[in-house]
């Protein structure tokens, strides 16, 4: 997938974070609907960016991006030890370190095993990604494994 294929303002935001991310110390990735659109999955327009990164990383971004730290707390399905949001770019970035999901045999550490590269900004692989979205169970997230699927 090139650059031209994503919205103007996922592209500008993409750059802001790559940009940044160049100086982080640990591996990270994009997640969520901005890595499906990188890898290929056409009809997305994600409403924001899911940065997937160590906690160090994260201090480091919510300082360096002034980002707003939501206080700790989680849903039924998701929870982080650290989530923040930065409005730095034309959509927001969503900064998350120590990402879990509910699982059926309890809350499981979300980190991905693959990573690629696609335009200075990292995400796990096509079938990583589908992995990811059965794991989280919701019907946006399973209606986006065929789609990924047919990438592959």
């Amino acid at each position: 997938m090139s650059r031209s294929d994503l919205t103007p303002d996922l592209a500008a935001t993409l750059d802001v974070v790559a940009a940044a991310a160049g100086g982080l110390s640990d591996d990270w990735w994009l997640l969520g609907s901005a890595a499906m659109a990188l890898v290929g999955v056409s009809g997305l327009t994600p409403p924001d960016v899911d940065l997937l990164v160590s906690e160090r990383d994260a201090r480091g971004l919510i300082g360096a991006w002034n980002a707003e730290v939501a206080p700790l707390s989680s849903s039924d399905l998701f929870r982080s030890r650290i989530f923040a949001k930065a409005r730095l770019a034309p959509l927001p970035v969503e900064i998350m370190a120590g990402f879990e999901v509910q699982a059926d045999e309890g809350w499981r550490l979300v980190l991905p095993r693959t990573r690629i590269a696609i335009g200075g900004v990292f995400v796990p692989t096509i079938a990583e990604q589908a992995e990811i979205c059965r794991l989280f169970g919701q019907p946006k997230d399973l209606a986006r494994i065929a789609a990924l699927e047919a990438l592959a």
